[in-house]
């Protein structure tokens, strides 16, 4: 076959692909938070009963707005303040009111001796809005950490 038929079929389809319409800009999604968090926040909440070979942190958040993506962490922080591992995080969508939260762990993966924080964001539109100061977690049993107070992110 000649090579010249070829490489202006080439050309032409390389013109229709590049003449097509700019993609347009997607319109914010109605409602107060986008799709995949609010799947995520509810996969985090429908855990059912605690099983034998886990443990539970739990408690309740104040001061977090309705459609805020909240994503809670349990982390191992060196003698720097960095994080080293995560043991375990959930992702919760703000209502306005007092948000319950439940955060399972394997205790076999607690370190010994190691500072165990537990630390919390939350963030609309994609925005930092709050953090929750670090709760140290000194054991791993399931604990009931009460009310837990988000302060505005600095």
């Amino acid at each position: 076959m000649p090579l010249r038929p070829l490489v202006l079929l080439s050309l032409v389809g390389l013109l229709v692909a590049c003449s097509s319409s700019a993609p347009k800009t997607a319109a914010p999604t109605p409602g107060p938070a986008p799709q995949m968090a609010q799947k995520k926040a509810q996969a985090s909440a429908d855990l059912g009963p605690l099983p034998a070979y886990q443990r539970e942190l739990s408690g309740t958040l104040q001061g977090v707005p309705a459609g805020a993506e909240v994503e809670l962490a349990l982390i191992v922080i060196d003698e720097r303040s960095r994080p080293q591992q995560l043991l375990a995080s959930a992702n919760l969508i703000g209502n306005n009111k007092v948000l319950p939260f439940h955060l399972r762990f394997n205790p076999d993966s607690f370190p010994v001796g190691a500072r165990v924080e537990l630390r919390g964001r939350a963030s609309q539109s994609g925005q930092l809005i709050l953090h929750l100061p670090a709760q140290r977690i000194f054991e791993p049993t399931t604990q009931v950490l009460g009310q837990l107070q988000f302060l505005k992110a600095p």
